[in-house]
Formats: C-alpha cells, sequence, structure tokens
C-alpha cells in the first residue's frame, strides 16, 4: 500500500522496530496543533535557515533550534552551542508542551525520566532529504532520542551501527513519534526524498521535532565529535 493513501487516524499504538527503538503510531495527532503553534513562535524568533556542512554543501532541509542549545554546521564542524550564530542571541526557550511531550514519548518507549535540553526543528519541503547518519555530537550517550513527525508524510529510513546495508523504509505520518536508545542510540537513520503532497495543517511542508539532551556545560559550545 502507497504511504500516502494511508490516512492518518486518532488511533495510539506502538510498534517495537528493535530492541531499544519503537514507532508510536499517531501519539501526539491531538498535540499536533499546539505543537506546530509553537514550532511556528520559534521560527518567528529564530528563523529557519538552510546550513552550511563542514564541506561547503548547502543542507536541503531547513532548520532552527529552540532550548539551551542549537545544533548548527558551518565550515568549523558540526556543534551544539547556546546562541543563535545568525542573531547571537539565546535560542529561543523550549515551550512547556514540548518538554512535556518529549518526555510523555520517552516513558512510553521506557525511557522515563528524559529531559532534553534541544529541540532541532526541521523544515522538509517536496524534493528534500536527509542523508542515513548518526546522531553522536552529544556528549550524553545515555539519553534517548526523540523524534516528532507532523504535516507531510514521509519514509523514514532506519539503519545498523555501520555505514552502508540495507535500510528498512518505514512510513511516518502527521503525529507520529519515533524513539530510540539504548542499544539502538547510534543507528543510521534519515529521511528519504520527500515527495509532493498537500497537508490541511503544513501545506507541501514535513515539520520534524527531534529532542536530545546533550550533556554539556560550556555555553559556547563544543568541538565536533
Amino acid at each position: 500500500m502507497d504511504l500516502f493513501d494511508i490516512e492518518t487516524t486518532d488511533d495510539a499504538w506502538s510498534e517495537q522496530l528493535d530492541e531499544g527503538s519503537f514507532h508510536l503510531h499517531g501519539f501526539v495527532v491531538e498535540e499536533a496543533d499546539n505543537l506546530l503553534e509553537q514550532v511556528a513562535n520559534v521560527a518567528e524568533e529564530s528563523p529557519f535557515r538552510h546550513l552550511v556542512t563542514p564541506g561547503g554543501k548547502r543542507m536541503s532541509v531547513a532548520m532552527t533550534n529552540c532550548g539551551e542549545y542549537g545544533w548548527v554546521s558551518d565550515r568549523r564542524g558540526y556543534r551544539y552551542q547556546s546562541t543563535d550564530p545568525l542573531s547571537g542571541r539565546k535560542w529561543p526557550e523550549m515551550p512547556t508542551i514540548f518538554r512535556e511531550t518529549a518526555l510523555k514519548a520517552a516513558e512510553s518507549a521506557g525511557y522515563p525520566g528524559f529531559t532534553p535540553d534541544v529541540a532541532l526543528i526541521n523544515e522538509y519541503r517536496p524534493g528534500t532529504r536527509l542523508t542515513p547518519h548518526q546522531d553522536k555530537d552529544e556528549q550524553d550517550r545515555t539519553s534517548p532520542i526523540v523524534s516528532i513527525s507532523l504535516g507531510v508524510p514521509a519514509v523514514f529510513l532506519w539503519g545498523g551501527l555501520q555505514r552502508g546495508g540495507r535500510n528498512r523504509r518505514i512510513p511516518v505520518r502527521h503525529g507520529d513519534v519515533l524513539v530510540w536508545g539504548g542499544p539502538d542510540r547510534f543507528r543510521f537513520h534519515g529521511i528519504a526524498t520527500l515527495k509532493e503532497y498537500l497537508h490541511p495543517l503544513t501545506g507541501d511542508r514535513r515539520i520534524n521535532i527531534t529532542f536530545r539532551r546533550t550533556g554539556l556545560v560550556d555555553t559556547q559550545g563544543v568541538a565536533p565529535h
């Protein structure tokens, strides 16, 4: 069945992907309007932007951050820092509903007490993608990753602990949450090229909010791993 033939439902259910990873179907459908409103508020203060990789390539996915830190990339490398490089000011405060939703999702996947200090917000449009990668710029290697999907459906690429090999293709829809940690914390993952589609809440956009705990104490940022 095609990904775009399946409608979002209000029925929430959990699917275990691997030992430490879960797909929470429809988990935040009821909170979606509020979450998107808060995304707009964050983007008004710290606009979406296309970062540049250390190799000089422009990322196709636009992004911004909120929380105590933000993830950035430029010629210097990948890192977290406490200020928005566009404004020089601190990143917007993480909305309460962000923290509460991330905690609830992590607990549902068996990771109680999750306290993220950064939320990366990615904006996908038709034709954009995210190549498989590991989340390894955090000093805290024990907290899980919590990833919320809003708007246009997508295909999540779920790989192994080593680069290469075949990725599982997991459809993610509006209101779905993916949580991974423990033995799956450093699995490669990405998003396949986004298809043309219109969602009633986001138009042609997919919004992804990814919560992490950096474990940092340095407010000026950390060198890339």
